[in-house]
């Protein structure tokens, strides 16, 4: 058999349903035809959607940065400041997250991503009150915040176990983890990129954990940091792995590294074809993981678009306000009109939802689309004063 038509073989079988070996996955990444790669990667999405096929989703959320105040000093962060520079590091105080929590709600927002530095005084007792406060005022938002990375310090700041840490922040009113801190799971291009990090498999372990206790979480791929191919296979096979013990894990979300402002300067970004590459490839091998997530923010609203055609079911976030990777370069904007008119134009039917990827609303005729195009991303500039960060809240218009 020739080599094209063993990797139509291997395409045909996943297409159908069946399960492929990383080896397997790997070929395919590097050598199967794009299109056909693509096409495999839509049957699959359309047989597991079947009857809701039509549909591609989108959420509205917003990303809290509570503090960029970091100790782990990953080398492609460009928003972390180091605890002793007070000229540069702030914490957001607990009165204008509410504030913001209360600009979410009124504008149709429905999860909040609480998102920050590894601040060396905050432990879980600090997580605690914020998640209460919030859930006390809005107890309709969603909190899919923070990661295993978070939980590892925290834990560790208030002498307690990962397990007791969960526990207590999920009763505070955490409702599920991001996929936050995964970057790249194998041990050289972790080392390479986050060194201070916790390994890619104690960030699994404490995902497994997560996930036992009733905590559901996303999981993340950073792409194009100097990883290899096979490193990047390595990587899908890890949570594969532990998605077979625990089904925790409700989507696989792969973005782009950003290269200004940080210490990685002059890495090679992963190109467009990469990243819709592993989209398909991601929906192929992860057969045990719900939803393939098109990260437009990173890549540009016509690739996250194409993503749609390459196994992806969802396009992630409108995000009310994002300061993190648009710290390091991303400057992709978009509003619910703009997402909304994006995924018809796709072939597919928009639909909004929520965090655990029910359809809130689905937007089926262009005549009852909504109206108020004030909910826009946002990427906002920091104005720093006396150590607390006031970012301004602009929402871009249809236009």
């Amino acid at each position: 058999m020739t080599e094209k038509a063993e990797l139509q073989s291997v395409l045909d079988r996943a297409a159908a349903g069946g399960r492929i070996t990383p080896e397997e996955a790997l070929d395919l990444y590097r050598s199967a035809p794009l299109h056909a790669l693509g096409a495999a990667a839509d049957a699959v999405r359309r047989r597991r959607y079947a009857g809701t096929e039509h549909i591609a989703t989108y959420i509205i959320e917003r990303n809290i940065n509570y503090t960029n105040v970091c100790v782990t000093a990953c080398k492609f962060c460009a928003f972390y400041a180091a605890p002793k520079d007070t000229k540069k590091g702030w914490t957001r105080d607990l009165d204008d997250i509410l504030r913001r929590c209360a600009e979410t709600v009124e504008l149709g927002g429905t999860q909040i991503m609480f998102q920050g530095g590894h601040h060396p005084d905050y432990g879980v007792e600090y997580y605690e009150k914020h998640f209460a406060a919030i859930k006390k005022d809005f107890p309709q938002l969603v909190i899919h915040s923070l990661g295993a990375s978070e939980v590892e310090h925290m834990a560790r700041i208030s002498g307690v176990s990962v397990e007791e840490a969960i526990t207590r922040i999920h009763a505070a009113g955490l409702d599920s983890f991001a996929g936050a801190g995964a970057e790249l799971l194998p041990e050289r291009p972790r080392k390479a990129i986050a060194p201070l990090k916790e390994s890619g498999e104690r960030w699994l372990e404490i995902m497994e954990i997560a996930h036992k206790l009733g905590v559901e979480s996303t999981s993340t791929m950073l792409m194009g940091t100097g990883e290899t191919n096979a490193e990047r296979i390595e990587h899908l096979r890890m949570i594969r792995e532990v998605q077979d013990r625990t089904g925790g894990f409700r989507a696989f979300i792969p973005y782009t590294y950003q290269p200004e402002n940080n210490h990685l300067k002059g890495r090679t970004q992963a190109t467009l074809f990469e990243y819709l590459r592993m989209i398909a490839v991601a929906r192929l091998f992860l057969d045990n993981v719900a939803h393939i997530q098109g990260s437009w923010l990173t890549t540009g609203k016509e690739v996250g678009q194409l993503s749609l055609h390459y196994g992806a079911d969802d396009l992630g976030s409108i995000m009310l306000e994002e300061n993190v990777v648009s710290s390091a370069g991303a400057r992709h904007r978009s509003n619910r009109l703009e997402i909304i008119d994006l995924i018809r134009k796709a072939g597919r039917v928009p639909a909004q939802r929520s965090t655990t990827y029910e359809h809130l609303a689905v937007h089926d005729d262009p005549a009852n689309d909504p109206v108020d195009d004030r909910v826009a991303s946002h990427i906002s500039s920091v104005a720093i004063e006396g150590g607390t960060a006031h970012p301004e809240l602009k929402l871009l218009d249809a236009n």
